[in-house]
């Protein structure tokens, strides 16, 4: 049984249709319950549902073999996994935004409020630029408006919510997507059918019948 981790929402939802396209369906997952785990064993999958920003620690730690995590999760956290498949999905980009009339003085340090440290320190780290990381989980668009911060890092898919609290994009520096994630050790032990999971999907994804 190959345990697959996908991430709630609608991209899990894009996701589990692309390995029903696969031949790996499992149609009680599609039910109205409260269900998390749902299995195949015909198929031999099972999938179960996770918070997006968990299921490379699922992967990680083996409790699923395969799962569907985002690019920025992947740079920001650094997961000791296998990355095997673009899905070409979850499209977004990596971005810096502020107010509209923000001016970068170069002379002072620049405060940076942002879930993703990593990437913004290495970001700004290419640049030269002191920063000051201020770390937040949620609500990133108050940092600026009330002067916590200078600047905002973020994944901006359109842009929307910036426009609806007055900030705008200053420069976007990192395309992100979803790419499918193995466990290392799993990927060892059923490389046969891993491999063949995979090569489905990226025919699926080739012929662009998903999108």
């Amino acid at each position: 049984m190959i345990n697959i981790a996908l991430p709630k929402g609608r991209l899990g939802e894009k996701v589990y249709d692309l390995f029903e396209k696969a031949g790996y369906d499992c149609p009680s997952i599609k039910e109205n319950s409260r269900k998390l785990i749902f299995e195949n064993a015909e198929k031999g999958v099972r999938f179960f549902w996770v918070k997006p920003s968990d299921v490379a620690i699922y992967v990680a730690r083996g409790a699923a073999d395969l799962g569907v995590a985002g690019k920025d999760i992947l740079l920001e956290y650094r997961p000791d996994v296998y990355e095997l498949l673009d899905l070409q999905m979850g499209k977004c980009s990596m971005a810096v935004a502020a107010k509209k009339d923000f001016y970068d003085d170069t002379e002072r340090t620049l405060k940076v409020a942002t879930k993703f440290v990593r990437i913004a320190k290495e970001y700004y780290a290419k640049k030269g630029r002191e920063i000051d990381v201020i770390e937040l989980h949620g609500s990133i668009e108050l940092a600026p408006i009330l002067n916590l911060s200078d600047v905002i890092v973020d994944s901006v898919e359109t842009g929307a919510t910036l426009r609806e609290n007055d900030l705008v994009v200053v420069e976007k520096f990192l395309p992100i997507s979803a790419r499918m994630i193995a466990n290392k050790a799993s990927f060892c032990f059923n490389t046969e059918k891993v491999e063949e999971i995979v090569k489905k999907i990226g025919e699926i994804l080739k012929n662009g019948e998903s999108l």
